[in-house]
């Protein structure tokens, strides 16, 4: 078997890391032209006559042209971060990188707010330009949405207090978990872990073990709760505030406009899931029983049924998912091997990495690169998988223009969790007994618990936290009464003891990129669900289907691609009782097959 790196290569990007001469010229560059389009846009104005949209229409393409360079050199910087988060060097760099991307943030609402003001008829001939064609969408888009923001002087003013507040605040809770570690005892040695090792320990085979880390993993975030509430309750302020501002009512807004989605959509969702719940309370309570527990604690829900969790080295891990990608698309599959080849992913078991798992493009070299951390058990062979899908679904429209590229986070899951649901079928066919198989179940009927309950309680906790912000600070007792009823409601009373921290734990609260980082990832999951089985209903016909829906996530809004792609409606529960209905298949399997 072959052997691969576990570590990434991104001198291919900018040779040099946190030292890179060429990326420091990078970013000297954007430094320079980004004010000067600026400049040159501001001179221009909005055009007013068919006549002067020519000139006008080169600064989108040099817009675009920018948008690249600025979204290359952040991605790498994230990822010099991500994979040493003491790296002082990077740091200063993710500081100057901020600036450049408010810089170019103000850019962005400057022209969109020249897009608003262009009359009908210049208006009409900007959208006949041959090549705006592909982004006709984004453009209408960018129009419709420049009305409901403030005047174009607030917003830029907004985007420029917000790098070094708003982001600012982002960059400190990633300060504070980077000096967190837990120290462990390993082979007679006492160690220190950074938070993402901490984590994959509370999937231990021997509760002993679950309970003594779940003890100091929740006493490590508790010791920083006060901090960690500080920072929370400063990011909520500063969206309430702006949302005010921009005379939003609904704190839903903002992540439904992103999301390109209705909230009748959102709601039919969440009706239908809640309406399904039943079964997985008793799978629950099943895997209660086969523990030998009256009732699951947060820790126990990743706990590995049979004793041991096998183990699978990196190379197996690849040889697999390379495999069985190919059963469903030749070029799936030579994708992911070009990825574990070229040195793509960072999977590396090691302390100082950032804790989580992540796919980030770079839309100049037109390549992608993965992060997580590698322990060698089924469900980083998931994780693997399912961010392997994220750079397909990027690789597929590289070549669509930069505009036309920015898919929604709820439907930049939908590769992603496809991947993931080939890997975990081959996986269950593949189980060479009982046991096995049964263990496969488990991770699968795991996976719909945290899509259908787990992130439910984060959006619910997030409903009611901006409710009780708008009032005032939340305190950290709060924030954790908060988190324990949302788990509480959302499980059903089936997990006896919740993880109350997990508001300071749950990473995607501190993200600046939007709110409410949770009900993307369970639309994804049942989007993908529902493309799932469709695919296996036509099989290799099906992939240029496939594709073809995945160039189109960047320019359409998620009903109008659903119907074009799928003929389904979303706003009807129909597509998502079925997709629902899918994925318990497997949690009906596994009580089948634990039925006394």
């Amino acid at each position: 078997m072959r052997q691969l790196s576990q570590t990434w290569d991104l001198d291919a990007i900018y040779p040099g890391g946190s030292g890179s001469d060429a990326l420091k010229q990078e970013l000297a560059r954007l430094e320079q032209e980004i004010p000067a389009l600026l400049a040159r846009a501001s001179e221009l104005g909005a055009p007013q006559t068919p006549a002067a949209v020519g000139a006008w229409s080169d600064l989108l393409v040099q817009q675009m042209d920018l948008a690249s360079h600025v979204r290359q050199t952040g991605a790498y910087i994230n990822c010099l971060n991500s994979a040493n988060m003491k790296d002082a060097a990077a740091k200063v760099l993710g500081g100057r990188h901020r600036q450049i991307q408010g810089a170019f943030n103000n850019l962005a609402t400057v022209l969109d707010a020249q897009l608003l003001a262009i009359p009908a008829d210049a208006w009409q001939a900007l959208l006949a330009i041959p090549a705006f064609d592909a982004i006709r969408y984004n453009l209408e888009e960018k129009r419709r949405r420049a009305a409901q923001k403030m005047e174009a002087q607030q917003e830029t003013l907004a985007t420029s207090l917000s790098v070094n507040g708003y982001h600012g605040w982002n960059e400190m809770y990633n300060a504070i978990v980077a000096q967190m570690s837990l120290p462990w005892e390993e082979n007679g040695q006492t160690v220190q872990l950074s938070m993402s090792q901490a984590a994959n320990k509370l999937a231990h085979a021997d509760r002993a073990v679950r309970q003594e880390m779940a003890a100091r993993y929740t006493k490590a975030w508790a010791d920083q709760a006060d901090l960690f509430a500080t920072v929370l309750n400063n990011l909520g302020g500063y969206r309430l505030n702006l949302y005010e501002a921009r005379g939003w009512d609904s704190i839903l807004q903002e992540p439904l406009e992103t999301n390109r989605m209705t909230a009748q959509t959102l709601e039919t969702m969440w009706d239908v899931i809640k309406k399904s719940r039943g079964i997985l309370v008793e799978y629950l309570d099943r895997k209660a029983s086969l523990l030998g527990l009256t009732k699951l604690a947060w820790y126990d829900a990743g706990a590995p049924l049979g004793g041991v969790e096998r183990k699978i080295s990196y190379e197996e891990a690849a040889e697999f998912i390379i495999t069985h990608f190919g059963r469903f698309s030749p070029e799936l599959a030579a994708f992911a091997e070009q990825a574990f080849e070229n040195r793509w992913i960072e999977a590396e078991y090691r302390p100082g990495k950032r804790p989580g798992g992540f796919c980030t493009s770079f839309p100049v070299a037109k390549e992608s690169r993965i992060f997580m951390t590698f322990g060698g058990n089924p469900r980083n062979v998931s994780t693997l998988a399912h961010e392997l899908g994220h750079a397909y679904h990027q690789a597929i429209m590289n070549d669509l223009p930069q505009m036309a590229q920015g898919y929604a986070m709820n439907v930049a899951e939908t590769a992603s969790t496809f991947a993931e649901m080939i890997v975990a079928d081959a996986s269950v066919k593949a189980a060479t007994d009982e046991a096995e198989r049964l263990a496969l179940l488990d991770g699968k009927a795991r996976q719909a618990v945290n899509f259908l309950m787990g992130l439910h309680a984060r959006f619910t906790f997030e409903l009611a936290f901006y409710e009780e912000r708008r009032r005032g600070p939340v305190p950290a007792s709060r924030l954790d009464a908060l988190m324990n009823e949302a788990m509480a409601t959302a499980h059903h009373g089936a997990i006896s003891e919740h993880n109350d921290h997990a508001w300071a734990s749950t990473l995607h609260f501190y993200l600046t990129g939007q709110p409410f980082y949770n009900f993307p990832y369970t639309f994804g999951y049942l989007f993908s669900a529902g493309i799932y089985a469709r695919a296996q209903a036509e099989g290799a016909s099906f992939v240029p289907k496939y594709n073809a829906l995945l160039r189109d996530t960047g320019r359409m809004r998620v009903e109008d691609l659903a119907q074009k792609h799928l003929g389904v409606d979303l706003t009807r529960p129909d597509f998502w009782q079925s997709a629902v209905d899918l994925v318990l298949a497997d949690v009906h399997r596994f009580l089948a097959l634990t039925a006394k």
